[in-house]
């Protein structure tokens, strides 16, 4: 259920131009999608082999599109991350080099360049079947099955849909994967006593809708596709901040912030 980084980008072209309110952070959003692309394309076996799993081994392939990454965001990205790039472009190569080892065995969604950087390069491992062999993978329901990573978001679909047999599924926040999860059920803490898990939406956002636990106060948002079908997971997710920012007020904490700090 991966999509396209194509389609990715043209989504969030769609939604920026259908609502003010969230243009800018949707521009920028496309923006990065477009960087993400690029680092993409650029991971091809090079001399040193096709990927092996092992970041302090892969990171060669990582490497020409990182320095071009930076550089644009240093260009023409928010004026913080602008200066962060800068930074790091200034600074040795170990720095960067420590910055993603550091993340993929210890993610943390606040660290928005390696988790921009790295989620090209773990998608680029599921796609090509090469399990990711030197980080701790937790086996857990709610974590991802190829590389133990956190959900970024949940989808509902029904049957037919891209899971067999329909029901809900878990997108990871690292490498983009979707696996199946029950519907009554906390992606975080596992409370199954559905009196203590709220869903909430709003009419402006009929697709999209806060998961929230009473027992963790933690909540992700979900993509409702049996409302629309043409939704794109990971770029509605974003356009929904307006729900971020009611489910913060209210006291629940995101179980992973996206991309956009969200």
């Amino acid at each position: 259920m991966r999509e396209s980084w194509d389609r990715c980008i043209e989504r969030a072209q769609q939604l920026a131009s259908a609502d003010d309110a969230v243009r800018p952070l949707l521009a920028f959003y496309g923006a990065l999608l477009g960087l993400q692309k690029v680092l993409a394309v650029g991971l091809t076996p090079n001399r040193n082999g096709p990927p092996t799993g092992a970041l302090a081994h892969d990171i060669e392939l990582l490497r020409p599109g990182i320095a071009a990454f930076l550089g644009s965001i240093a260009a023409a990205g928010p004026e913080l991350l602008a200066k962060q790039a800068r930074r790091l472009l200034d600074g040795p190569q170990k720095q960067i080099d420590d910055l993603l080892t550091a993340c993929w065995n210890r993610p943390s969604d606040r660290q928005f360049f390696a988790k921009a950087v790295l989620q090209p390069y773990a998608r680029f491992l599921a796609d090509a079947g090469v399990m990711p062999i030197d980080r701790e993978l937790t086996m857990a329901e709610n974590r991802c099955p190829f590389c133990g990573g956190i959900p970024q978001l949940s989808v509902l679909h029904g049957s037919g849909g891209p899971l067999e047999g329909g029901g809900r599924s878990l997108l990871c926040a690292t490498c983009l994967t979707v696996w199946p999860f029950r519907r009554v059920l906390c992606a975080h803490c596992g409370e199954e006593d559905e009196h203590k898990l709220g869903y909430f939406h709003s009419p402006e956002h009929d697709h999209l809708r806060v998961d929230a636990c009473d027992t963790c106060r933690h909540y992700l948002k979900t993509v409702d596709l049996t409302r629309l079908g043409l939704a794109v997971p990971l770029v509605d997710e974003v356009a929904g901040a307006a729900l971020d920012i009611w489910a913060r007020e209210q006291g629940y904490e995101k179980i992973e912030l996206n991309l956009v700090g969200l």
